[in-house]
C-alpha cells in the first residue's frame, strides 16, 4: 500500500479543512523534458542518467545506461568532439560538465572490472541480419541488433574489426588495447564475426539480401578524393588517409624537411601531428576554414576537433586558416613550394555549405617540398553500386533506410555529413530501429525534432559554482610516438563531476516542492522514485500560486493553465 506524506502539518479543522483548489486558474505538473547534452549527442547518450548513478555511488548502473545507446564509450570518451559538451547548460552558469571524461571512465572501468553487457545471446531461430563493415556504424549496429533479439551476421573486408578506429586513428589519441579491448568484449555478446569478407569480391548485396531479413551497409569512406590545382598533380601524391594508415600500420610515413596538408579535417591534424614524430621539421595545414571558436559558424569552421588543433599547434603545427592554394610551384615534376591565397566566404549557400573564392591580390608563396591533400573521402562503390547509384554517398532518411532499396539500410561515413565516431554510433542505433520495424511489418513515425530544456528554465540559486576537473595532459616536449597524450580522471573526480550536474529537466528529488508549498497540496510516497513519481500534486487543495515551479531547480515542474 501506498503511503502519501505532507509537507506540513495540519492540525483538523485547519489547514485541510479547507479545499482552496477551487480557486485555481493553472495548475503545476510535473513535465519531464531532453536535457541539452542529450539532444546533441550524435550517438543518443543521456548523460543526465548516468551521471545521476554515478553520484548515487553506482557506477556499474551508470554504464549499463550509457552503452543502452553507444556500446563503445572508452572509445568515443577518447576521440569524440562532444558536442554534448558545448550545449551544457552548466557552461551558462560556470564551465560545462566533462562529460566525454566521465564516458571514458565508465567505459574503462567497464574493461578493467570485465562488466558484462547487459544483453542476452539471440536464440538459435531468431531472425538474422547481416552487416557489413566492423567500424563504429557496423559495430553498433550489430550491438543493438543482439539487443533487440536478432542474430548479427558481421562481413569485415580486413582481418580485423574496428574500421577507421583501428586504421587510421593513432595511438596517441585512442591506444590499441583500449580498442582491441572494447572491440572484443562487443563481439563476444554473440555477435557472428565474419572477417576478410569483402562485399563485391566474397558475397553479393543480392546474396545478403536473399540470406537475411535485412541489411546494414556501414563500409565507410574509404576511397580518397581526386585532387589537382588546376589539372595539375604532382608526380609524388599521396592521399592524405592512405598515408595515415600506414603510419598506424607500419609506423612509417613519407619523409621530407618540409610538407604542407591541404585541408581542415581529423585526418589533416592527425596526419600533421604524425609527420612531426616522424621528424618532418615543418609541417603546415592549410584551410578554406576557419578556427573553431565562439562567433564562428559551424559549417565555417574548420572539421578538426577543437582541442585537436589547439594541441596540434602546441607541437609545431602550423595552420593557415581560411586559406586556398592558388597554384602548385614545381621544379620539373618535384613540388618545391605553393602559391596560396586568402578566401573570403561569400554569403550565398550552396548545398548547405558557404562558398569561397579567391581574396584576389592576397597571393603569398610558400615553400615546401611536398603537398599531401586530406580533402575527404567517398564511398568504395565496390559490390554496393546499385545501392549508391550515382553517388558519393548513400542516399538515406531519418532511420538510415536506403532510398529505392527495401530491407537495405546504412550508416556511418558511407552517408553525408556524418565523419565522426559516434555519429556513425547513432546510425547504428537508428537502423536497428528502422530494421525491427520492417521485420515486425510496423510503420515508423516521423522522428520528432526535440529541444533541450533552456538555461533559463533552470532556478540557479540552489546550485554553487564549482570549477570543471581538468584531465592530465601530456607536455608538448614529452609527445612521442603512439604514448597517450590525455589521462583520465579519477573516481573521486568523476563523483565531483557528476555532483555539477543540473538534472535538467529532470527531477533532482531535493524536497522543495514538498516543503515550500504553502497549502501543503504537495503529497510524497515513502516509497522514493527516481523519476520524480514520488511527489503527488493534491489538487483539492492546490490553489495554483506557481510557488513549486519557481523554486524548481531543475525545471521539472511548470504551470499549465486550469481547463
Amino acid at each position: 500500500m501506498t503511503v502519501l506524506t505532507r509537507g506540513g502539518f495540519a492540525y483538523p479543522g485547519t489547514t485541510t479543512a479547507f479545499k482552496t483548489g477551487t480557486w485555481r486558474v493553472q495548475r503545476p505538473v510535473h513535465r519531464h523534458e531532453a536535457a541539452p547534452c542529450h539532444v546533441a549527442c550524435p550517438a543518443g547518450e543521456d548523460a543526465q542518467a548516468y551521471l545521476a548513478k554515478i553520484e548515487e555511488g553506482r557506477p556499474r548502473e551508470a554504464w549499463e545506461i550509457l552503452v543502452s545507446a553507444n556500446p563503445l564509450p572508452a572509445i568515443t570518451g577518447r576521440v569524440c568532439h562532444h558536442p554534448c559538451e558545448t550545449a551544457c547548460n552548466r557552461a551558462e552558469f560556470d564551465e560545462a560538465i566533462s562529460i566525454h571524461a566521465v564516458e571514458r571512465h565508465l567505459g574503462d572501468e567497464a574493461i578493467r572490472h570485465g562488466w558484462p553487457y547487459p544483453v542476452r545471446p539471440p536464440a538459435a531461430e531468431a531472425p538474422a541480419v547481416a552487416v557489413v563493415g566492423a567500424g563504429p556504424a557496423g559495430l553498433s549496429a550489430a550491438y543493438h541488433l543482439i539487443r533487440r533479439g536478432y542474430r548479427a551476421a558481421l562481413f569485415e573486408a580486413t582481418p580485423e574489426a574496428g574500421g577507421t578506429c583501428r586504421m587510421a586513428i593513432p595511438g596517441y589519441r585512442l591506444p590499441t588495447e583500449v580498442l582491441a579491448a572494447e572491440v572484443q568484449r562487443l563481439l563476444d555478446i554473440g555477435i557472428e564475426f565474419l572477417p576478410q569478407r569483402k562485399l563485391g569480391r566474397d558475397v553479393s548485396l543480392k546474396e545478403l539480401r536473399a540470406d537475411y531479413r535485412a541489411v546494414f551497409l556501414g563500409p565507410g569512406a574509404q576511397k580518397g578524393r581526386e585532387w589537382n590545382v588546376d589539372g595539375v598533380v604532382p608526380r609524388d601524391l599521396h592521399a592524405g588517409l592512405d598515408l595515415l594508415k600506414e603510419w598506424v600500420a607500419l609506423g612509417s610515413v613519407v619523409q621530407a624537411s618540409s610538407i604542407a596538408i591541404v585541408g581542415g579535417g581529423n585526418t589533416a591534424i592527425d596526419l600533421g601531428r604524425v609527420l612531426k614524430r616522424a621528424g618532418v621539421s615543418e609541417v603546415h595545414v592549410i584551410s578554406h576554414n576557419a578556427f573553431p571558436g565562439p562567433g564562428v559558424a559551424v559549417e565555417d569552421a574548420m572539421g578538426a576537433i577543437p582541442r585537436e588543433i589547439h594541441q596540434a599547434q602546441e607541437e609545431g603545427i602550423i595552420v593557415h586558416a581560411h586559406r586556398g592554394i592558388r597554384r602548385l610551384i614545381l621544379r620539373g615534376e618535384r613540388v618545391v613550394g605553393v602559391e596560396m591565397v586568402h578566401m573570403k566566404k561569400l554569403a550565398t549557400v550552396q548545398g548547405g555549405k558557404p562558398q569561397r573564392v579567391a581574396f584576389e591580390g592576397t597571393e603569398t608563396v610558400l615553400h615546401v617540398d611536398q603537398v599531401i591533400p586530406a580533402v575527404g573521402q567517398m564511398v568504395d562503390p565496390a559490390g554496393m553500386e546499385a545501392a549508391l547509384g550515382h553517388g558519393e554517398f548513400f542516399n538515406v532518411d531519418a532511420w538510415c533506410r536506403v532510398a529505392g532499396h527495401e530491407g537495405v539500410y546504412a550508416g556511418g561515413d558511407a552517408c553525408p555529413d556524418r565523419g565522426t565516431v559516434s555519429a556513425s554510433i547513432g546510425d547504428g542505433r537508428r537502423a536497428v530501429e528502422g530494421i525491427d520495424a520492417y521485420i515486425k511489418g510496423l510503420e515508423l513515425d516521423e522522428e520528432e525534432s526535440i529541444a533541450g530544456i533552456p538555461f533559463t528554465n533552470l532556478n540557479l540559486h540552489y546550485y554553487e559554482h564549482a570549477s570543471r576537473v581538468q584531465e592530465p595532459i601530456l607536455p608538448a616536449e614529452q609527445r612521442k610516438d603512439a604514448e597517450e597524450i590525455e589521462g583520465g580522471l579519477s573516481a573521486n573526480q568523476v563523483m565531483h563531476e557528476a555532483r555539477r550536474c543540473f538534472s535538467c529537466g529532470n527531477c533532482l528529488a531535493c524536497d522543495n516542492c514538498w516543503t515550500l508549498c504553502p497549502d501543503v497540496a504537495v503529497l510524497k510516497t515513502k516509497e522514493e522514485a527516481e523519476d520524480g513519481s514520488h511527489y503527488v500534486f493534491d489538487y483539492d487543495y492546490c490553489k495554483g500560486c506557481g510557488l513549486c515551479a519557481h523554486e524548481c531547480p531543475c525545471g521539472y515542474i511548470v504551470m499549465e493553465e486550469e481547463m
